[in-house]
């Protein structure tokens, strides 16, 4: 389904993802208490993490209108949608570990989580009622239902609840809300592998900086996000300061480990720039060992001249200590609590970073007051300059005996790999399809077709079958002419254009007479559909013995003689003038020309995508290679 809740998408921004997180019924404790609760709860993970774009942040909402006072917060994640489903992670934990609390999470496609979990949805939710529907509670993933029978005390209408009644039902009636076991394994799928997966998401490579950025970066390991993001949308305006970089010449440069996210590092990687020749910024040749680091600084060196460029100076006082706040107390000892610091010895070099890294959360996530302007991380580079020192040759003697940076053979994917991917998350959303387990029943094809197509469609697309066992298909021949008379009318096989045109005039000269007989109206009804089968059942019999005198029986394939098969259709053997049977009718096997020719246009697409494979795919039939053509390919090259 599309994005749920037009709602929820407006009220979200592009590239952002909005979490709430509302009392449920019992829920007594302060709002305020609430948000620093998790936050403390939650440092070593938030600690840690390089946003794309924004942190994640809490803040209590007060009442308004039909939303209740919440504790909730917007992040925009940019081109790194990790950033979302981290998020997704967090807000289920939050709810685990504060049962009191039901988050509702949703972005600008609105409810996204459904979309994850499309092809499992129930029937009646859609995007026009999906609204205030969708909530983690005590961990778990819960879709507020419609009422089961009119009786029902919690009977909602069909648009979507309140907010507050969909609280209500969560509180007295979880168990009845509890999403379906398909769409909580597909939305907890994509979310399994947290917190472990946040380390996975580093890439740390060899970089040579201006000592000032360096300086910062161990103050502030975040803000190479902004950095990469501002040289990634520079434009020409931004360029004009990167002509004499007034603030991290390239004079004093040293080599040092940065730690990107793969997201920002693809990004910075895979720009061509060449810097302006009046920065005095070179790079040796692409043949160099160190051509990569150069490269990467010269870049992040751009980006953090960018952000510099947008500030004014800022005083040396204007950095807040986060030491003086009385919460910072209870902060580092819930790190020390969930090891944090990872048993490093206070006072290492590896803690005092990490050490910094907190104070940076605290002081931006934690203390942060909620109606304070934000500040830009320009102004935060330009105040951490002037309230940092370092030593040069200290940094040079780092350098000297710097770890190796992590390998990025990840950015290059060969089409294999694609297809390897693409097999992988194929039976991850349908795990019949693994070649292993399935078996390549031709039947299953035919039935799955026969299914397909006895489906009724809308404006909204066509309904899939994902398995040929759902039902027994039927085909009644008296409701189908019954639907097509009350299509096309009464006399329909005996009318054209012209026709229609008289009967209309009719009718409007008729306008006036009301007192026609009722019941011969109502046998009349009674005895259309006969007659109309009859009707269709003559035509057919005509075109059969016009077609018995042409070639095209012959493309079509024939049951053999002596042999039943319910499936193939036995409407043309009977009924001919002439008493004695034509071979030319005998009774066409549909199961085996349908086969045939899914398989020959399938063959036809030689391993691309093609509508024989998409259809069948999406039913969830899924055809192995044609090994003919892989072993004639294979005796061609060689």
């Amino acid at each position: 389904m599309e994005g749920g809740g037009r709602a929820a998408a407006a009220a979200a921004a592009e590239d952002a993802v909005r979490y709430r997180l509302f009392p449920v019924a019992g829920g007594e404790a302060p709002l305020r208490r609430l948000a620093e609760g998790i936050l403390l709860r939650f440092a070593p993970l938030l600690a840690a993490y390089i946003w794309q774009r924004q942190p994640f942040r809490l803040r209590c909402v007060p009442a308004r209108g039909d939303t209740p006072a919440h504790i909730g917060g917007t992040t925009q994640f940019g081109d790194n949608v990790e950033d979302e489903w981290f998020i997704v992670y967090l807000v289920r934990e939050i709810t685990r570990e504060f049962p009191e609390l039901a988050a509702s999470v949703d972005d600008d496609d609105g409810e996204f989580l459904l979309i994850e979990a499309a092809d499992f949805l129930p029937k009646w939710l859609s995007p026009d009622n999906s609204d205030n529907r969708v909530f983690f509670y005590k961990g778990e993933l819960h879709i507020i239902p419609l009422a089961e029978t009119p009786g029902q005390e919690w009977e909602l209408t069909p648009s979507s609840p309140t907010i507050s009644q969909a609280l209500t039902l969560l509180s007295t009636r979880s168990d009845e809300c509890l999403a379906a076991t398909p769409i909580r394994t597909s939305v907890y799928k994509r979310i399994s592998g947290y917190p472990e997966k946040i380390q996975a998401s580093f890439h740390r490579a060899h970089c040579y900086l201006p000592a000032g950025i360096v300086a910062v970066l161990r103050q502030r390991p975040s803000l190479v996000a902004a950095a990469v993001q501002a040289f990634y949308l520079r434009d020409p305006v931004d360029l004009r300061a990167c002509r004499s970089f007034q603030i991290f010449p390239p004079d004093e440069r040293v080599m040092t480990v940065v730690t990107f996210t793969k997201c920002l590092y693809a990004q910075l990687m895979q720009q061509k720039f060449v810097p302006d020749r009046r920065s005095g910024y070179t790079l040796p040749p692409p043949s160099h060992p160190q051509y990569k680091a150069h490269e990467l600084g010269m870049k992040l060196a751009h980006g953090f001249e960018i952000l510099c460029s947008k500030c004014r100076k800022v005083s040396p006082g204007s950095k807040i200590s986060v030491l003086s706040n009385p919460l910072w107390a209870r902060f580092l000892s819930s790190l020390k609590e969930k090891n944090y610091f990872k048993g490093e010895m206070e006072g290492s070099a590896k803690y005092l970073e990490l050490l910094r890294m907190a104070e940076d959360y605290f002081q931006h996530s934690v203390t942060k007051p909620e109606s304070s302007v934000a500040v830009s991380p320009g102004d935060e580079i330009l105040t951490l300059l002037q309230t940092t020192t370092f030593d040069l040759k200290e940094l040079e003697k780092e350098a000297a005996c710097l770890p190796p940076g992590d390998d990025d053979s990840w950015l290059e994917i060969s089409p294999d790999d694609l297809d390897q991917m693409l097999k992988e998350a194929t039976n991850q959303s349908h795990p019949s399809s693994n070649e292993e387990e399935q078996k390549y029943d031709l039947e299953a094809l035919a039935e799955s077709m026969k299914a397909f197509v006895s489906k009724v469609s809308t404006h909204e697309g066509a309904e899939m079958p994902w398995s040929s066992d759902e039902a027994h298909v039927t085909f009644d021949v008296d409701s189908f002419t019954s639907a097509l008379d009350r299509i096309l009318g009464a006399d329909s096989e005996e009318l054209d254009s012209d026709d229609l045109d008289e009967e209309e005039e009719f009718d409007f000269s008729d306008e006036g007479d009301e007192d026609l007989d009722v019941e011969n109206q109502r046998q009349a009804q009674k005895a259309l559909p006969n007659e109309v089968t009859g009707s269709l059942k003559s035509y057919m019999k005509e075109m059969d013995c016009e077609l018995a005198h042409t070639n095209v029986g012959r493309s079509f394939s024939t049951q053999k003689k002596g042999v039943s098969s319910v499936k193939a259709t036995t409407s043309q053997n009977a009924g001919h003038d002439s008493g004695t049977e034509d071979t030319e009718l005998t009774p066409i096997d549909l199961d085996m020309n349908l086969v045939a020719n899914m398989l020959e246009s399938y063959s036809a697409q030689a391993g691309l995508a093609g509508p024989a494979s998409n259809i069948l795919q999406s039913m969830g039939v899924y055809l192995p290679e044609n090994a003919d053509h892989i072993e004639s390919s294979k005796k061609g090259e060689e």
